[in-house]
């Protein structure tokens, strides 16, 4: 019987431990450059499968480059603008109702917000279209209102779930309140609020699809002329696009999360 110190097994432990991190990695690496390798093979396939199609004039109008860049752009803008006013917005009240002086006001806040997050998103869209009028401008509006929820929430659960041990030693070292915010207690709830962040972008590349139907663009509206054309190219596109689309913005924030999320975390 091989008898093993104390000093030995903590090395055998620390060099296993080792090991484990380091696959992890290694498998956390290929992930990254897997769905850019996986979504770059689906466009490719996308350019196979119309090229090897007779398109006849009516097809060609809405998949030549001009119309699907101008559509994708817009798209993007939809998205990505929405998105931001969700961030400047959602996060400082998040902030805001997680400090004592507005505890008290957050279930209120959240069963308002909640209106918005039930809603489907295309009566969403068609109220504000109603009330207000057709256009990428109120589209936009729409889009905020339907994905405040994610990052208002993860926001206060993320700093919710910081360790109030970990404030009080802030604290006593002389810290103040703005400043245990900014370094103690942001930076450990950046994992949960990223992931609010992914499913707004996620609910916004989806959601923009039907702001088509306000006047308001987007690549929405190149499965609208597939299907009311009843041309099954120019739908399978504008599908294709979309979901590309939706998952390359995942991964870019992905990216961006493994960016900000603080060692050891």
């Amino acid at each position: 019987m091989t008898i093993t110190s104390g000093g030995e097994q903590a090395q055998l432990h620390d060099a296993a431990s080792t090991g484990v991190e380091s696959r992890a990695n290694d498998r956390s690496l290929a992930g990254i450059f897997l769905t850019p390798a996986l979504l770059i093979g689906a466009l490719i396939a996308l350019y196979l499968y119309v090229h090897s199609k007779t398109l006849d004039s009516i097809e060609k109008r809405p998949l030549n480059r001009a119309f699907l860049t101008t559509h994708f752009i817009q798209h993007l803008e939809l998205t990505g603008l929405s998105t931001v006013l969700v961030i400047l917005t959602a996060i400082p009240l998040g902030i805001l109702l997680t400090r004592p002086a507005m505890r008290r006001a957050s279930p209120v806040v959240l069963a308002i917000v909640n209106v918005g997050q039930a809603v489907p998103s295309i009566a969403l869209l068609v109220l504000f279209a109603i009330w207000f009028n057709v256009g990428f401008r109120y589209a936009i509006v729409a889009l905020v209102v339907y994905s405040f929820l994610p990052v208002l929430r993860n926001t206060m659960t993320g700093l919710q779930r910081v360790d109030r041990s970990l404030i009080d030693a802030a604290r006593g070292m002389g810290m103040t309140k703005p400043l245990v915010l900014r370094r103690v207690e942001l930076p450990l709830a950046v994992p949960v609020m990223m992931a609010g962040i992914r499913t707004a972008l996620i609910i916004n590349v989806g959601t923009a699809t039907l702001a088509t139907f306000t006047s308001a663009g987007g690549l929405g509206s190149v499965i609208d002329v597939g299907l009311k054309l009843d041309r099954r190219t120019v739908t399978i596109t504008g599908a294709v696009l979309v979901a590309v689309l939706a998952l390359a913005i995942d991964w870019l924030a992905g990216l961006a999360e493994r960016v900000l999320r603080p060692r050891g975390i």
